[in-house]
Formats: structure tokens, sequence, C-alpha cells
């Protein structure tokens, strides 16, 4: 996971929340698809793929994290080394002979399992910009395995370049982890327009699912004035759930696992669970 990444921790500052803790499902499938997305990097984006999916797991949703950043951060995340595989999302992008399933890898977590990427993926959005229907290519590749999750999370590469348009056009809706910085904020426009351009030209589905407000350290007035101009933007697309900093991030990474797991309970565990709780209860998850 970068370094730029680390940092963040859980809780609320000012809102009450009392999300009520999910039901067991009786069967599972079809997925709804969500995409992690946010043009700049560094604000937490890959730290909440990898806790949000963990935290669904834990509340016995089936999820399927897809590593679509040629970093292969969420992949190391989830305690996998990307560049030794044999097969990523590469290969099931561009050869015709390669299965979904055969690429996706079980996690320690029995309900989570991911779809793995190394620094070959970037050498996708190159080559697909000759193929036919070139922005669906992601959707037809987890269009065989819907059935077998609840929720399927992309994390997108920090561009809004032809890899991001595949997961905006594969998914239901999208999620934006925003740093709580007024630099972070001032490219959520850029992308909410790309976001309509989609909706509107090759994707009518997809909706926005939420802002989550990450990186907030109440000690600081600025996180405050950010949240609140956020909040007054957006309004109640905003997350109730914000993300604080923390320094438990950067040992979790190091130990290659969720927070979840790592700290179960520390405030930043408890956090990506309220999380959760927040987006089952707004329907983005099931």
């Amino acid at each position: 996971m970068p370094a730029s990444e680390v940092g963040l921790a859980g809780g609320n500052v000012g809102v009450v929340t009392d999300f009520p803790k999910p039901s067991p499902l009786s069967s599972h499938g079809p997925a709804r698809i969500v995409a992690l997305c946010n043009q700049k990097g560094g604000v937490g984006k890959t730290t909440t793929t990898v806790n949000l999916g963990a935290a669904l797991a834990e509340y016995g949703r089936k999820v399927l994290v897809v590593d679509f950043d040629p970093q292969g951060a969420a992949s190391a995340g989830l305690g996998v080394n990307s560049h030794e595989l044999d097969k990523t999302i590469y290969d099931l992008l561009m050869k015709t002979d390669v299965k979904t399933k055969d690429v996706i890898l079980k996690t320690a977590d029995a309900n989570l399992d991911l779809l793995p990427a190394n620094i070959d993926l970037s050498a996708a959005e190159v080559q697909l910009v000759g193929e036919v229907a070139r922005e669906s290519s992601l959707s037809r590749a987890l269009r065989p395995i819907e059935d077998d999750y609840d929720i399927i999370l992309i994390d997108c590469q920090p561009s809004l370049g032809l890899l991001t348009v595949n997961a905006l056009v594969a998914a239901h809706g999208v999620l934006i982890p925003l740093a709580c910085e007024y630099f972070a904020m001032r490219g959520v426009a850029l992308l909410v327009d790309t976001i309509t351009k989609v909706q509107d030209r090759l994707n009518p589905r997809l909706t926005m699912d939420g802002i989550v407000p990450t990186m907030y350290d109440s000690r600081t007035l600025h996180s405050h004035e950010v949240v609140d101009r956020v909040r007054e933007a957006f309004g109640d697309r905003v997350t109730q759930t914000m993300i604080h900093r923390t320094v438990k991030f950067p040992d979790a990474t190091v130990a290659a696992e969720p927070i979840t797991t790592f700290a179960p309970t520390h405030a930043a565990a408890e956090a990506y669970r309220e999380l959760a709780r927040e987006l089952i209860a707004r329907g983005v998850a099931a």
C-alpha cells in the first residue's frame, strides 16, 4: 500500500449514529458492484477498499475486492505478493482463454476474495485503446462471477483514464473516499463530471453511492472546515461515518492484513464496521 495512503483512523465527530447490526443473509448474490474512485492519490482509497471489504465480510457478506491499480496496493493489503503470480486481472482482460474464477484468490477470511493486480495492468490501458467496446472490458470479466458475491469493490487507480472508466462502466455505484484536505476537495467536481458523462454515455445505472471523509483530524480547524463545505455541497451523499487519522494503519499495512483483524478492538476497526453498517442501511451494500 502506498505510504501516502497510510495514517487513517476511525470514528465520528459531531454526528450521532446508530446503524443496526445487519441481519445474516439466507443466500448470496447477485453482487452490487461499487467502484472506489478518486483521481487524487493518497486519499485513503485502497485503505477504505480493503478495510470496508473486510468489515462487510465480518457481517457475513460475500465480498470480492478487485485490485484495479497497477501498484497492486489492495493485493498487498490482503497479504498477496501479486508480483509473483502467474495470472492477474491483466491476463483476464487481455487473454481470451483466461477465466475469471482462475484468477480469483482466497484470503484469510472465508467471505473475502481478491482479484489481484500488479504492474502488468499499466500496459492494459494502452492495449485496450484498440479494442472493440474497450470501456466494457472489466464488465465482461466480472459478469461470470457476479452471482457468487453480495458486493464487489473495485479499487481504482488515482486517475480518470481508461481503467477508471472501465470500473465506472462495470459498477452500479461509486464511493468517493475524500481526504479532509482542501486540495483533495478541489478535484471532486472533476470526478463528479466524469461520473455524469459515464452515466449519460455508457452506464445509465451508475449512481453516486456516497462520499466518505477520510484522514479526519479533529484537532485541526482545517479538517472541520473541509467536512462542513463537503456536506454543504453534497448533503446526505456524504456518509455520517468519518475515518480519522491513526498510526495503526501503517502497522496493519506492514502486517499485510485489514485493520479489522490486525487490531480488531481499535477505534479504526470499529469505524470501518460502522461504515459497513451505514452502507448496508443505505442500500449500497446487501
